[in-house]
C-alpha cells in the first residue's frame, strides 16, 4: 500500500511568506504541466505494478501546491482518470486537494467532488482582512467563509482548515478571533501553525530591511499555541500531532503516513518520494520537470538502517501518541527501542520532556514546546 502526492506549483500570486516551489504562470504553461503530470502518473503506475500485473494499491492521494484548486475542473477530471487507471485507488481512500478561497465557486467544487476528491484543505490562514493583506493572500475573510460554505453545499463532508499564528504585529486577542471563527464553522480538521519567516521570502527581505511589523515574543507565541490546544479540546478537537487537530476519525491519513514511515510516490516538479528504503525527488523547476524523461529521479539517497531509525523517532514523536516500542521492533527486526535509545529516553524522562507509558514513548507538554531539541537528540553521532 502506498500514498501518492501530486504537486501543482501554480498560484494566482505568491504569498509574502511562501518558500514553496510555486508561482503564477500563463494558461498554456499550466496545460503543458498537466500533460507532464499525467505522463508521470502512467509511468509510476506501470513501474509499481506487481509481478502478476496487479496495480499498486493506493490508500491516500494529496494534491498540494501551489494552489491545486486553481486548475480547471476538466484538468482535474482527466488527472483523476489517469490515477484510477494507473493505480488501484482503494474504495475508502482519502483524496485531498489544497484549496484557496478566491479560486473556486460552488459549481467548480461540485465537479471536484464528482471527480473523486473527498477532502479539502482550505488555506484560510486568518479571518482578519488586515492580516490577509499583510500575508499577500488573494481572498478576504468573507470570501474564506463563503468558500467553506460552498464546499459544504458541494457535498464535502471532510473539510480541513489552515490557520497561522504569531503573525507580524499580531496580538493574542487577534489570533483568538480567527481561531474562534474557524471553530464556529466546524470543520472536521484544523492545522494551526506558527509563522516561520524563511530566508528567500519577501517577509525575510522586509524583516532584514526593518519594514516588517515585529513578530510576537516567544511567550506570546507559546500562549497562542497552548490556548489553541485548550480551546479546540473544548470544541471536540483532539490534538493528534504537534500542529494538527481533528474530530474523532478525521485525522489526516496522508500526513499521518509521512510521520509513520508509510511509502509514497511524489509526482510533479520537485516532489519527493520514499520507496523501498530510498528517498528521491522529481526535477526541481517547472520547465526542468516538463522536459525531463518520465520518471526521472534526482537526489537519490539509499537510507541506512540507522537513518531509518532516526526518522522513525523524530517523525513519530511529532504524533501525540508518540512511538510504539512494539512497532519499533517490528520495523527493525532484532532491535529494541530501549536498547537503542534507552539512555536518551531516560534522560528526557528525568527532565520532564518525555513519558514512557504502556509501551509507548511520547512528548510531554513541556517537551512539545522544545520538541526540536528533544528530537535532535535521537540523531546518531556520525
Amino acid at each position: 500500500m502506498i500514498s501518492v502526492y501530486i504537486h501543482y506549483p501554480f498560484c494566482v500570486r505568491k504569498c509574502q511568506y511562501c518558500d514553496f516551489l510555486s508561482g503564477p504562470a500563463p494558461a498554456p504553461e499550466r496545460k503543458a504541466y498537466m500533460a507532464a503530470l499525467e505522463r508521470d502518473i502512467v509511468f509510476w503506475g506501470n513501474a509499481l505494478r506487481h509481478e502478476d500485473g496487479a496495480k499498486a494499491a493506493v490508500d491516500s492521494v494529496f494534491l498540494g501546491g501551489g494552489t491545486p484548486s486553481l486548475m480547471e475542473a476538466e484538468d482535474l477530471e482527466g488527472l483523476m482518470e489517469k490515477l484510477s487507471g494507473s493505480f488501484d485507488i482503494q474504495e475508502d481512500a482519502e483524496i485531498t486537494m489544497e484549496c484557496n478561497p478566491g479560486t473556486v465557486d460552488e459549481a467548480k467544487l461540485r465537479r471536484f467532488r464528482g471527480a473523486g476528491v473527498n477532502r479539502l484543505s482550505i488555506g484560510v490562514q486568518s479571518f482578519r482582512d488586515e492580516e490577509l493583506s499583510l500575508l499577500g493572500r488573494i481572498h478576504t475573510a468573507k470570501e474564506a467563509e463563503e468558500c467553506f460554505l460552498s464546499a459544504r453545499n458541494a457535498g464535502f463532508g471532510n473539510l480541513s482548515m489552515d490557520l497561522m499564528s504569531a503573525l507580524p504585529g499580531q496580538s493574542y486577542e487577534e489570533f483568538m478571533f480567527s481561531l474562534k471563527k474557524a471553530a464556529d464553522l466546524s470543520p472536521e480538521h484544523l492545522s494551526v501553525y506558527s509563522l516561520i519567516v524563511e530566508e528567500g521570502t519577501p517577509f525575510f527581505e522586509k524583516r532584514e530591511a526593518g519594514e516588517l511589523p515585529p513578530l510576537p515574543e516567544d511567550e506570546e507565541d507559546r500562549r497562542m499555541y497552548h490556548e489553541t490546544a485548550a480551546f479546540l479540546a473544548e470544541k471536540g478537537y483532539g490534538r493528534y500531532e504537534i500542529s494538527n487537530y481533528a474530530r474523532p476519525g478525521y485525522e489526516s491519513r496522508h500526513n499521518t503516513g509521512y510521520w509513520t514511515g508509510h511509502a509514497y510516490i511524489g509526482i510533479g516538479a520537485g516532489a519527493s518520494s520514499y520507496l523501498d528504503h530510498e528517498r528521491f525527488c522529481a526535477p526541481s523547476g517547472v520547465r526542468a520537470y516538463m522536459e525531463a524523461p518520465a520518471g526521472t529521479r534526482c537526489g537519490i539517497e539509499r537510507l541506512s538502517r540507522k537513518a531509518e531509525m532516526e526518522e522513525f523517532m523524530f517523525l513519530g514523536l511529532r504524533m501525540m501518541r508518540g512511538v510504539s516500542e512494539k512497532d519499533f521492533s517490528e520495523r527493525f527486526p532484532g532491535e529494541e527501542l530501549m536498547r537503542v535509545y534507552g539512555d536518551i529516553i531516560r534522560k528526557h524522562e528525568k527532565n520532564g520532556l518525555l513519558v514512557r507509558k504502556e509501551g509507548r514513548v511520547f512528548l510531554t507538554e513541556y517537551g512539545i514546546d522544545i520538541s526540536n531539541y528533544v528530537m535532535s537528540d535521537f540523531l546518531f553521532d556520525d
